[in-house]
């Protein structure tokens, strides 16, 4: 819905409108924090805080990224690109370092304040600075119907995904969730198809590049999730490293990042999107492989070469799946095609994190369980410790009743456990990526061949 709306009149004050929303949600955790809202105190603040946030970011990134090719084309246009996707990858990357500095110096609270003035500086300059850009033929109504079956399927999706490992994956609630998902994707292929005004014209995905770019980008944001929630949390448990220098240790992807975006951006302008994002899976994935020896007293080279590695893939990626996804649709395409594609990236980076957080502490779980069966504790202490080692930062409380000699062998087994199960969790979220490469190159035609195609389907458009 926001990346359609974001083609009507006006696109500036869309964009501010997001903004506006992101300082809303900052402001209401802020407050919240600091117990000025203390009718709700609990959770509830929390998550309603975060949720006012979402919408704010669902609004502006697709609204920011259909502003490009409105603005720029040509070489300047894969440059915009390439400086947006610079900027949201640095973003990401810098986020573990300077979270840590936050959460051991003033607290976790200030993350939200810290941000509060960078929100407002946005709206101000975005309302200063943004060109007015519309579009008056496009249809306003929103498909509600289309709406609540697709933000209903990926909600049970994620849930069903999240909840699994505790619950189990044969649990009625689970699988109860998992047809949810596919049923309600289903009737939201019926609905779109049938209504005057759907939430996504689905010619879009007659467009093989655009299919091609959607699963690239699902996939690169899929296995960067998982593996900077995981590496984060190995090198504090396993590692015994703090919050800020855990954050710190991340940052060699950015060189990768920024290095090779300009490359991914000269290599599209020569030869196409196809090439660039094909090599760019390949060598994410060897980044990822990398990883797969994992122990739990591994050299941290291996850890800064794997991040460098998988910094060159995402830089090779961004560009050409950016512009290949936004700025080579038809016009009248181009909000909604922002939309999808931010919703792969979002979608993607949940999956990342359920899936292979899941993974991980089911190999964890497995590996260990035999250790630590004669360590004293029971069935439901061990895996509570494996839940909490996996999962935050809390191991040590988990353990803390254990006698000394207890606690450094269960922490022996599990941390060793750990390592191994992340270790097999990037060797699968590598092959995820040569898998996906795979596809991209079944489904996105040689540059010779798509031009006709592109025509085709942009005349039944416009049609």
């Amino acid at each position: 819905m926001t990346g359609t709306d974001g083609e009507v009149p006006s696109r500036r004050r869309w964009i501010s409108l997001a903004a506006t929303c992101t300082a809303a949600g900052l402001v209401w955790l802020a407050f919240a924090d600091f117990g000025v809202a203390a009718l709700a105190p609990g959770v509830g603040v929390l998550i309603a805080g975060r949720g006012l946030m979402g919408i704010g970011a669902a609004l502006i990134l697709p609204a920011t990224l259909a502003l490009i090719p409105v603005q720029f084309s040509g070489a300047a246009q894969l440059t915009a690109f390439g400086i947006w996707q610079a900027v949201a990858w640095g973003g990401q990357a810098l986020a573990p370092a300077i979270g840590g500095v936050i959460t051991d110096g003033p607290g976790w609270r200030w993350l939200f304040w810290i941000n509060l003035p960078l929100a407002v500086a946005a709206v101000a300059v975005i309302r200063s600075v943004t060109p007015e850009t519309s579009d008056d033929t496009v249809d306003r109504r929103i498909d509600w119907l289309g709406l609540a079956t697709i933000g209903l399927a990926i909600f049970a999706l994620l849930y069903a995904l999240t909840d699994g490992p505790t619950a189990g994956w044969a649990s009625p609630l689970v699988l109860g969730l998992l047809v949810a998902a596919v049923v309600l994707a289903l009737v939201w292929v019926v609905v779109e198809r049938r209504v005057s005004s759907p939430l996504v014209n689905l010619s879009l995905f007659r467009l093989r590049p655009y299919d091609g770019a959607l699963i690239a980008n699902l996939t690169m944001n899929l296995v960067y999730a998982g593996l900077s929630y995981l590496l984060v949390l190995w090198l504090q448990n396993a590692r015994g490293y703090s919050a800020v220098t855990a954050g710190l240790l991340m940052l060699p992807a950015i060189l990768g990042i920024f290095v090779l975006i300009p490359m991914g951006g000269r290599l599209e302008s020569r030869v196409g999107g196809r090439i660039p994002v094909i090599v760019g899976l390949v060598v994410l994935g060897a980044g990822l492989a990398v990883l797969t020896p994992l122990q739990s007293d591994s050299s941290m080279w291996l850890i800064v070469v794997s991040l460098i590695v998988i910094g060159a893939g995402l830089g090779l990626l961004s560009t050409p799946v950016s512009n290949t996804a936004v700025g080579e649709v038809p016009a009248a395409l181009s909000g909604t095609a922002a939309g999808v594609f931010k919703m792969s990236s979002m979608v993607g980076g949940a999956l990342g994190v359920a899936i292979l957080t899941a993974l991980t502490r089911g190999l964890t779980l497995a590996d260990s369980g035999h250790a630590v069966q004669h360590s004293g504790l029971t069935d439901a202490e061990v895996d509570q410790a494996h839940a909490a080692l996996v999962n935050s930062s809390s191991y040590d409380d988990a353990l803390s009743r254990l006698p000394a000699e207890l606690q450094d062998k269960v922490t022996a087994a599990v941390v060793d456990a750990f390592s191994r199960g992340l270790g097999v969790a990037m060797l699968s979220a590598a092959a995820l990526t040569l898998v996906a490469g795979a596809i991209v190159w079944a489904v996105w035609p040689h540059r010779d061949r798509q031009q006709a195609h592109d025509e085709t389907v942009e005349s039944r458009t416009d049609g």
